[in-house]
C-alpha cells in the first residue's frame, strides 16, 4: 500500500484518543459516564424547522443536485437576516455562499488561499480546524494567544512584522470556542485596520453570534465601516438552532474571497441538499423568535454550574455567549492531569485545554450540553470525590 501523504503526520494527536480509551475502560466497569465534552447540543431543532424540512424532503424538486452557491431561498434569507439582525447589506448573488456547515467553509477557505510556506495567523486557544487544515495545506501557522490578561483579545502589537508581511490569512472567532470570549467594535476596527495594512484576509468564524446572554447581542465583524474589504464572515445554523447533524452554514462578505471560496467548493462538493436549505431560510426568517427560548434554557444550565463550581473553591465569572465554560484547574495541576482525575473519580468528561492549544494549558473546557439535572449530578460527584478546586490545590502545595 502507498504510504499517506506526509503531512497527515504533521497533524497533532486527537485530542479524545486517550479520553476515549478511558471511556471504553470505565463503561466496563458499569461507571454511569456524563460527557461535557462535545458541544453537540442536546436539545431538538426547532419544531418549525423540523416541520418544513419534512414537507420540503417529499417534494420530488428538490431531489436533484442544489445550485453550487446555494439556492436563491437560502442566500436571500441569510442576506435578509444579516440586514436585519446586524444592519449589514450583503448582495445575496455575490457576497453570499452556502455551506456544509462552517467547519467544511474554513478548511476550504484556507485550501483557496495558502500556498505552501504561507502564514496563517491562529489564535490558541482555538478551533483546531485553523491550525491543522493550515498543515494540510503546506502553510505555517502562526501562532496569537489569546490570554486571560488581555481578556482573552489578540495583542496585535505582539505580531511580528516579517510574520504580517507573509500572512494570508487571519482566523478569528467571537463569541469564542472554546473561551466563551466576546469582542467590542473598537477591537474589531482595530484588527480589520491591521489587515488592510498587512493585505491579509480576515476571516472571521461566527458560529456562535446568537447564543447570547443577559441582554448581551454578539456583533457581525462586517458591521465596522470598511471590513467587507478585508473580511469574510462565516455562520453556522448547528447552534444556532441546534442543526449539527443537518450540516448547513454560510458566508458572506468580500465577493473575492467569496468567489476564491466557491470554486474549490465548485469542484470539491455539490452543495447543501435543497429541502435542508428551504428549512433553513424557514428558520433564518424567524430566527429571535426560534433562539429566545434555547438561550434561556443556556443561561440556566451556565447559572447552575458556575454557581456549583464556585461553591466548590473556583472563582468563574458568567459568561454572556456561548454554551462554554472556560475553567482552570486547580493551582498546581496540569489540564491532562485533572481531566484523568475527574473522569477517573467521578465519571465525568470534559476535554483539556491543551487540545486546543498550547495557550490553553491551565484550563479545561465544559460544554452544558446536558440537562439541568445531569449538571447538578456532576457537582455532586465533584463534591463527595473531593474533586474541588479547594481540596486539590491544598494537595498541590503539600506535595
Amino acid at each position: 500500500m502507498p504510504q499517506p501523504a506526509a503531512n497527515l503526520g504533521k497533524l497533532p494527536p486527537y485530542l479524545f484518543a486517550e479520553i476515549d480509551r478511558k471511556i471504553a475502560e470505565a463503561k466496563a466497569r458499569g461507571v454511569d459516564i456524563i460527557s461535557l465534552g462535545v458541544g453537540d447540543p442536546d436539545l431538538p431543532t426547532p419544531a418549525p424547522i423540523v416541520a418544513a424540512m419534512q414537507k420540503a424532503v417529499a417534494e420530488p424538486a428538490n431531489h436533484n443536485y442544489p445550485p453550487y452557491h446555494g439556492t436563491e431561498e437560502f442566500r436571500t434569507a441569510a442576506t435578509n437576516w444579516m440586514k436585519t439582525r446586524f444592519g449589514v447589506t450583503v448582495d445575496p448573488a455575490t457576497e453570499a455562499l452556502s455551506l456544509i456547515g462552517s467547519k467544511e467553509g474554513l478548511a476550504h477557505l484556507i485550501l483557496a488561499y495558502v500556498n505552501p510556506g504561507d502564514v496563517v495567523l491562529c489564535p490558541s486557544p482555538g478551533y483546531p480546524v485553523y491550525h491543522n487544515y493550515t498543515l494540510l495545506c503546506h502553510g505555517e501557522p502562526y501562532t496569537v494567544p489569546l490570554l486571560a490578561e488581555n481578556k482573552f483579545l489578540p495583542d496585535l502589537s505582539k505580531i511580528p512584522a516579517d510574520i504580517a508581511k507573509r500572512a494570508k490569512l487571519f482566523f478569528l472567532n467571537y463569541p469564542n470556542n472554546p473561551l466563551g470570549a466576546i469582542i467590542d467594535e473598537a477591537k474589531i476596527k482595530e484588527i480589520v485596520d491591521f489587515c488592510k495594512q498587512h493585505d491579509i484576509l480576515l476571516c472571521h468564524d461566527n458560529a456562535y453570534s446568537e447564543m447570547t446572554f443577559d441582554g448581551y447581542k454578539a456583533p457581525s465583524f462586517l458591521s465596522v465601516p470598511g471590513a467587507k474589504d478585508v473580511c469574510i464572515e462565516m455562520f453556522s445554523l448547528s447552534k444556532m438552532y441546534n442543526m449539527t447533524g443537518w450540516r448547513v452554514g454560510f458566508a458572506v462578505g468580500n465577493p473575492d474571497a467569496i468567489k476564491a471560496l466557491g470554486t474549490v467548493k465548485n469542484n470539491t462538493d455539490s452543495g447543501v441538499f435543497k429541502a435542508i436549505q428551504h428549512a433553513s431560510a424557514v428558520g433564518l426568517n424567524m430566527s429571535e423568535e426560534l433562539t429566545k427560548d434555547l438561550n434561556a434554557i443556556y443561561a440556566r444550565r451556565r447559572d447552575i454550574f458556575v454557581e456549583g463550581l464556585n461553591k466548590l473553591g473556583w472563582n468563574v465569572p458568567r459568561n454572556e455567549a456561548t454554551f462554554y465554560l472556560w475553567v482552570p484547574v486547580p493551582t498546581g495541576m496540569k489540564s491532562v492531569e485533572f481531566v484523568s482525575l475527574l473522569l477517573e473519580k467521578c465519571g465525568v468528561v470534559v476535554p483539556p485545554g491543551t487540545g486546543y492549544g498550547a495557550e490553553g494549558e491551565g484550563y479545561f473546557r465544559v460544554a452544558l450540553t446536558v440537562p439541568d439535572e445531569r449538571l447538578k449530578e456532576v457537582l455532586a460527584r465533584m463534591e463527595k470525590e473531593g474533586v474541588t478546586f479547594t481540596q486539590l490545590a491544598k494537595h498541590s502545595a503539600a506535595v
